[in-house]
C-alpha cells in the first residue's frame, strides 16, 4: 500500500507558504509506516517544534492502474475520504533550504491520518466536494474540491504516468489554505459535506 501526497495544489496555500505554483503536481509518498490508527492520538515527534496540519480530501484505489487516460480514472475508485497530512514545517524549512528530499518531515510514524470512508455514490459532484477542519471547535481550514488546480481525475491519470497504482493506495490530494501548528491538548476533527469524518487528540 502507497500513501501517494500532492502538493501545491490550492492557489491559496501556494501563497500562503509563498511558493511558486508548478506546472505539474507536487508528488511525495509516504511509507506505510505513517499511517495511524484511527483510534490513535497523534503524538508530537521530540524532532520537532513546529508540527502543522493539514487537512486533505482522499480517494482509495481500486484497481491496478497504469497509464490511466483522465477519462478512464473515475473507473479507479469509489470511495472518497478525508484526512490529515501532518508535517514537520521546521524539519521541512531547513531540509528545503539545503536543496535536500523532505520525506523526514512529511513522512514520518503517525504523519498520515485518515478518516472514515464514505462511497462515491453519496457525492452529487467529486469536483465540488464541500470539508473542513476544525481545531478544538473552531474552523481552521474550510474549502472545495472545485479550487484544487487539478482534478482528482487529473491527478490520477499524472500519478499512474509514473506509479503502478494498485488496489489500496490512497492518493492524498492536497491541502487548502489555513494550514497550523498543533499543541499538547489540541483537539482536531474533520469534515467532508458536514459528516464527521475523524477526530484525533493530539499529545
Amino acid at each position: 500500500m502507497k500513501l501517494i501526497c500532492v502538493g501545491r495544489n490550492y492557489n491559496d496555500h501556494i501563497q500562503e507558504l509563498n511558493n511558486t505554483r508548478p506546472d505539474a503536481p507536487v508528488i511525495f509518498i509516504k511509507p506505510d509506516s505513517a499511517l495511524a490508527q484511527p483510534t490513535q492520538p497523534f503524538f508530537i515527534p521530540d524532532f520537532s517544534k513546529d508540527i502543522h496540519y493539514e487537512v486533505e480530501i482522499l480517494v482509495r484505489i481500486n484497481r491496478i492502474g497504469k497509464y490511466i487516460q483522465p477519462e478512464f480514472a473515475h473507473k479507479y475508485y469509489d470511495e472518497i475520504g478525508l484526512g490529515i497530512d501532518f508535517t514537520a514545517r521546521d524539519l521541512q524549512k531547513e531540509l528545503k533550504s539545503k536543496g535536500l528530499p523532505w520525506e523526514k518531515a512529511k513522512g514520518f510514524d503517525g504523519s498520515a491520518r485518515i478518516g472514515k470512508w464514505f462511497s462515491k455514490k453519496d457525492f452529487v459532484d467529486i469536483n465540488d466536494i464541500r470539508f473542513r477542519l476544525e481545531k478544538n471547535n473552531q474552523v481552521v481550514q474550510e474549502s472545495t474540491t472545485a479550487h484544487m488546480i487539478w482534478s482528482v481525475d487529473a491527478l490520477i491519470s499524472h500519478i499512474s504516468e509514473f506509479f503502478t497504482l494498485k488496489i489500496g493506495d490512497v492518493i492524498f490530494t492536497g491541502t487548502p489554505a489555513g494550514v497550523g501548528p498543533v499543541d499538547a491538548g489540541d483537539f482536531l476533527e474533520g469534515f467532508i459535506e458536514g459528516q464527521q469524518a475523524f477526530g484525533v487528540k493530539i499529545k
